[in-house]
């Protein structure tokens, strides 16, 4: 089947059309965001059980109609690793395609390799190779060549058939209930707006900061973010996260102090950030009220817990063998610590990771059940 380019308003608004009240639609984006903050969408791929559609959206002025037919609640809009792509339409229309079906998601809970990729996936559910030769197009070019067409719309071609066979298997083991939760945290709007004010947790080694520097690389990071989002730049081109880290610690008062920090002359001249504006976020922060860092990870087990974790975990493993999912879909090493140091509130025993695993751990860990090694195997008792 070839796909169709739709590169006009006219050609967009029969497509969705066709599309309206579909059940469900195989969705991807290609999208470009080396040199700006916020992603430049240049192709949206559809497809349903009887089309394959490539939209050109650099062509179209009016993407109305695709809002319209993403954004209908009654189709459900199937991605594979689907955050970026939600991301990009979230910043398009202001709101996330729900419902959402994310195969990456669903094949771990059919027994495939957590975060596995499309093409794997693919490869291993429908025994098609996928030719990857244009992962890394530059998708802004115009015209494209008709084999990065191809390829474009290879992803949404296979994307439906492992759909329909992913629902069938985690249908026949009944677990397409589990996905429900995971699936709604996805499709939550807060995840795509970005928040200056938070954005001084992307950066490291914060804990290592007196309440002095930790206050001002707040403010740092905060307008460092807006201006970002203002010039529509990448925020590394401005100012890089250690340079950040470096003037809060350095607490720079003059152009001259602030240029004898490494890297900060060049990327001044470079970026188009004038030194007068980092100096007044630094003046300003200074008096603000101090806020405290974040505190280092501090051991919190006993070396009597230690092993308790290390069992939790074999425990984990085994549920998580029997159930045919991998562990590391179900917690991590520090989620086990936490619920071995007396926390309750965790995803570990929250619906279907506590269904597989969760629970048992926390009968094994309060004495209500045991685990046994038999020959080579963890065996589970409960009672």
């Amino acid at each position: 089947m070839q796909p169709l380019i739709i590169d006009s308003g006219a050609q967009l608004r029969e497509l969705c059309q066709r599309m309206a009240d579909r059940p469900w639609l195989a969705v991807d984006t290609e999208f470009m965001r080396e040199r700006t903050y916020y992603p430049q969408l240049c192709v949206v791929q559809l497809a349903d059980n009887e089309q394959i559609a490539c939209v050109d959206t650099l062509a179209i002025d009016d993407l109305q109609p695709l809002g319209e037919l993403l954004l209908d609640s009654q189709s459900t809009k199937v991605f594979h690793a689907a955050h970026q792509d939600l991301e990009v339409l979230h910043g398009l229309f202001g709101e996330v395609p729900t419902p959402v079906f994310d195969t990456q998601v669903a094949a771990s809970l059919a027994g495939f390799t957590p975060q596995i990729g499309y093409a794997r996936l693919v490869n291993e559910l429908l025994g098609v190779e996928l030719d990857k030769q244009h992962t890394r197009s530059d998708w802004s070019r115009r015209p494209l060549p008709e084999a990065a067409w191809q390829y474009a719309a290879d992803d949404v071609r296979w994307l439906r058939e492992v759909y329909l066979r992913l629902l069938e298997q985690l249908d026949a083991r009944g677990r397409l209930p589990w996905l429900a939760s995971d699936f709604a945290a996805l499709a939550d709007s807060n995840r795509y707006r970005p928040d200056p004010e938070q954005a001084w947790r992307r950066l490291r080694q914060l804990d290592r900061l007196r309440p002095e520097a930790f206050t001002i690389v707040c403010e740092l990071a905060a307008w460092r973010e807006r201006e970002a989002m203002r010039r529509d730049r990448p925020r590394q081109w401005l100012l890089r996260d250690e340079m950040l880290v470096d003037i809060a610690r350095r607490q720079p008062a003059t152009a001259e102090d602030l240029q004898h920090i490494r890297g900060v002359r060049e990327a001044l001249g470079r970026g188009g950030t004038h030194a007068s504006e980092v100096l007044e976020v630094v003046a300003r922060a200074r008096e603000l009220p101090l806020r405290q860092p974040p505190p280092r990870r501090e051991r919190q087990l006993t070396p009597q817990q230690e092993p308790v974790v290390d069992l939790l975990m074999a425990v984990m493993r085994e549920c998580a063998r029997r159930a045919d999912v991998a562990a590391s879909m179900i917690a991590g090493r520090r989620e086990v610590e936490r619920l071995v140091g007396g926390e309750r509130e965790l995803g570990l025993l929250q619906g279907w990771r506590g269904h597989i695993a969760g629970q048992t751990m926390l009968a094994v860990l309060e004495g209500r059940a045991t685990a046994h090694v038999t020959g080579d195997a963890v065996e589970l008792i409960e009672g």
